[in-house]
């Protein structure tokens, strides 16, 4: 007769936490809103006036 092979089936949970972790990565480096601003870079208002009927 014909010897036959069964595998165990292999854990699914790695795949889960891989899947996770990667998803955290992904949302860390592109979707996170970064609130502090850089205190070298200021936001200037332009308070000058500018008359566009003026040739």
């Amino acid at each position: 007769m014909a010897e036959i092979k069964i595998e165990k089936k292999k854990p699914v949970w790695p795949w889960i936490v891989a899947v996770v972790l990667i998803a955290a990565l992904v949302y860390y480096v592109f979707l996170r809103e970064d609130h502090v601003q850089d205190p070298n870079r200021t936001e200037i208002e332009n308070t000058t006036a500018v008359d566009s009927t003026a040739n």
